[in-house]
């Protein structure tokens, strides 16, 4: 693997923990008023349309990245819609 490689997963591993603080701060809470679900639904569409484009051209960075995003995302927009009805 050439160094460029190795650039390409530690920034996808940097993209995929950003969502993992505010996931866990959601569940602890079981608050999600400050949390739009137009960016999040917004968010869950492009991390879509690039798992689609990494799959297409094999960009293992690109597929591992996206693909915990978009998990990520899901749980966000269901907690948003789960924890909104309860308050």
């Amino acid at each position: 693997m050439e160094w460029i490689d190795w650039i390409g997963h530690l920034g996808s591993f940097l993209s995929s923990i950003t969502f993992i603080p505010q996931v866990y701060k959601v569940w602890q809470t079981k608050r999600t008023q400050d949390l739009s679900l137009t960016m999040l639904s917004i968010i869950f569409t492009s991390t879509v349309v690039w798992l689609v484009y990494g799959v297409g051209r094999m960009l293992w960075p690109v597929i591992i990245c996206n693909s915990i995003i978009c998990l990520l995302s899901i749980l966000l927009i269901y907690f948003k819609l789960t924890f909104d009805k309860k308050f």
